[in-house]
């Protein structure tokens, strides 16, 4: 259901896109802004990763700079039957993570030192779990076509000026005009937000099946919403266009599932995974995944040069 409602929002963005190129220059003007679209998709496909990882400071990792953080990530993405991702920390206070990568195959999972700081190594996991989720159901490039698209949509409504401002062919005239100016790129981000509040609740979803613990991850959302609301993300405020790739919203007071929200609600996030965990019938627990030795509740040191023990 989650699959095919991101299709119909993202064939609506289409809609939209190529009806606001029809309107503005008629089928030529159509043509040449879904060539710059399809260039700038093409462009996306291939940097959009190396672009996001840039902007947000974050530093590649190995088993032997952050064993307990890497290796977490390699038992999880065993467990998603996915190829084990690049991993990144971000040099940055607030605890957040996200994802990104054209596919499975080049993908790549981010932290940052806030959340490896202040999170126990089981909430660390809930995480790392629903950023696997997310690749495994390729939402990295749903996010990054969604993206793409609300920018040709904004960019055609900057055109507007040029292609529908008189009593061209189309005859939109100047009342039109402004109107696509202004309504055009609040429709594209509302359908590309919408989008975004679906996929979180998917890999939510996904990410406690990988990690086998539905609570590990409602208790590190609970912990990260409130974090987020006193701790500054500089990085994200300075792209507020990346914030939909974080598991919670690291830009400030946007908290709630509003209208413009890119994220959902985290109280309604934490309620679908207490009711899965309660399908489940234990407290969290699915068969056949096994939590982390040594486990505990505080905080653990992601740069530890003692590799934590194995799963099980």
């Amino acid at each position: 259901m989650n699959h095919a409602r991101t299709y119909i929002l993202l064939a609506a963005m289409t809609g939209l896109f190529l009806a606001i190129g029809a309107l503005l220059g008629g089928q030529g003007g159509m043509i040449i802004a879904f060539v710059i679209a399809l260039a700038m998709n093409a462009f996306s496909y291939w940097n959009s990763d190396k672009m996001v990882l840039r902007m947000h400071g974050a530093q590649e990792v190995d088993r032997d700079s952050a064993p307990e953080f890497y290796d977490i990530v390699a038992q999880l993405a065993n467990n998603a039957d996915l190829p084990m991702p690049k991993v990144y920390i971000m040099d940055n206070p607030q605890p957040n993570a996200f994802a990104t990568g054209r596919n499975p195959d080049h993908a790549a999972v981010a932290a940052t030192t806030g959340l490896l700081e202040m999170m126990s190594r089981e909430q660390v996991a809930g995480v790392m779990a629903h950023e696997l989720a997310h690749i495994k159901n390729r939402d990295t490039l749903t996010m990054t076509m969604t993206a793409t698209l609300a920018g040709a949509i904004s960019m055609l409504a900057n055109f507007a000026m040029i292609f529908g401002g008189g009593r061209g062919r189309n005859g939109i005239g100047l009342i039109g005009t402004i109107a696509i100016m202004i309504l055009a790129p609040m429709g594209a981000a509302l359908v590309q937000m919408a989008i975004s509040r679906t996929r979180e609740y998917a890999a939510d979803r996904l990410g406690a099946e990988i990690s086998g613990r539905p609570m590990w991850l409602a208790s590190a959302l609970e912990k990260m919403s409130r974090a987020a609301g006193r701790i500054d993300n500089p990085s994200a405020e300075r792209n507020p266009a990346s914030a939909h790739l974080f598991i919670v919203n690291p830009l400030s007071g946007k908290r709630a599932d509003k209208l413009f929200s890119t994220h959902p609600d985290t109280a309604n996030r934490i309620a679908e995974l207490q009711k899965l965990a309660d399908e489940w019938g234990t407290p969290g627990a699915r068969k056949q995944v096994s939590p982390l030795h040594n486990a505990g509740t505080g905080p653990w040191d992601p740069r530890r040069q003692r590799p934590a023990g194995p799963w099980e």
